[in-house]
């Protein structure tokens, strides 16, 4: 077992730094941020409340039709407990939206829709930041990134990734620290794209598993056959390492062309 424990005071004060200095020299003072319900939305609305008070953020909630009303409910119960001013709530649902991309092509399967769905959120979401003259603050950690577990210019897109270099075992403990809601910390990650869709039963592998091997390959530098001898099975290592290294285009595009 991996110790991928982190010190969660000295990491909200480093965020909750890294968010004020982003934010003012940007020559902005409030932020948007898409909440889903999720335990990754939680914290870094929680931490942009801290950096730059309640009445300088924005709720967001994005939901799709009836399609994951747990998030929906889960949001609120955060915003809630974070006590955030109703005028800075709002929810937008954006079945019509994407619908009348799908009457288009009639064709698309869960996956492409679920695609849709980020990147019409994405301009929604732009879209606020606009009208309200804030910056979009993100919300995708290191795990996701390393997985490629994202939609390119959907739900990675934002002016800032305050969580981007923490693996999601340690966004779930600095999520503790800072009391988020039990009910949010402790159910099951889902983008919440089709009815019953989870992280890790489309992965194949938990998230747990993947941080560990991810952080010996990539941040220690192991060849895969020394990850083994930490105690994990061939084929989870190269089912891990194999998700890392096909979607590495995503991590490193658009490709640019230097004249």
């Amino acid at each position: 077992m991996i110790d991928l424990s982190i010190n969660p005071q000295e990491t909200e004060q480093k965020i909750v730094s890294f968010i004020k200095k982003t934010v003012t020299q940007a020559g902005f003072k409030k932020v948007v941020v898409a909440v889903s319900g999720g335990i990754d939305s939680a914290v870094s609305f929680a931490l942009a409340v801290r950096a730059l008070g309640k009445e300088n953020v924005y709720a967001l909630m994005l939901p799709y039709g009836k399609l994951n009303r747990e998030g929906i409910d889960d949001s609120e119960l955060l915003i809630q407990t974070l006590k955030i001013p109703v005028r800075n709530i709002k929810t937008i649902n954006i079945e019509t939206l994407v619908d009348a991309f799908s009457a288009v092509d009639k064709s698309l399967d869960d996956s492409r829709k679920g695609s849709m769905m980020t990147r019409v959120r994405m301009i929604v979401l732009f879209d606020k930041a606009k009208k309200e003259r804030a910056l979009v603050a993100g919300t995708e950690n290191k795990s996701e990134y390393l997985l490629g577990y994202f939609t390119r210019f959907g739900d990675a897109a934002s002016d800032f990734e305050p969580l981007h270099f923490l693996y999601k075992t340690q966004v779930r403990e600095l999520a503790n620290y800072l009391r988020i809601p039990d009910k949010i910390i402790n159910k099951s990650p889902t983008a919440g794209l089709w009815a019953g869709q989870t992280d890790e039963g489309e992965m194949g592998f938990t998230y747990r598993e993947a941080d560990q091997i991810l952080n010996l390959f990539v941040d220690l530098k192991k060849r895969e056959d020394q990850i083994e001898k930490e105690g994990f099975s061939k084929e989870l290592v190269e089912k891990v390492l194999s998700q890392h290294k096909k979607t590495a285009f995503m991590r490193e595009g658009p490709y640019l062309l230097n004249g």
